[in-house]
């Protein structure tokens, strides 16, 4: 089983990471963001850059997680991500805002900015 890997700034694609492991993951971490995608997904893939460096340059302190709903079906389920891209911001283990296909990086700004500014100022 690959284990959980942290990188500074983003988590790494977590392909054989289970359920549990997720959910572990989101009461561990005050701020985290999944990113469920699905390599088919044109959408997806542009959006991926632009979501990363978001969260590098304005959200330092935000966990991010990929989650390739192909090869991780049960995740996607059980967060309800049925459509792709989706993206679930938690904070301090629960949810705060999911936002799916259609995606602003300024107005996924400004979802993150006032909690994420409570949380770490």
């Amino acid at each position: 089983m690959q284990k959980l890997f942290l990188i500074q700034l983003v988590m790494i694609d977590l392909k054989t990471c289970s359920l549990k492991e997720f959910q572990q993951l989101i009461e561990n971490e005050q701020a985290l963001l999944i990113y469920f995608y699905n390599d088919n997904c044109t959408p997806c893939l542009s959006l991926r850059p632009k979501v990363l460096e978001l969260v590098k340059e304005k959200f330092p302190k935000l966990k991010m997680v990929l989650s390739n709903s192909h090869t991780q079906p049960e995740v996607s389920a059980y967060y309800s991500a049925f459509n792709n891209p989706t993206l679930i911001l938690f904070f301090e283990g629960n949810e705060y805002k999911r936002e799916s296909k259609y995606i602003s990086i300024p107005q996924l700004e400004q979802t993150i900015e006032r909690p994420y500014n409570m949380l770490f100022s």
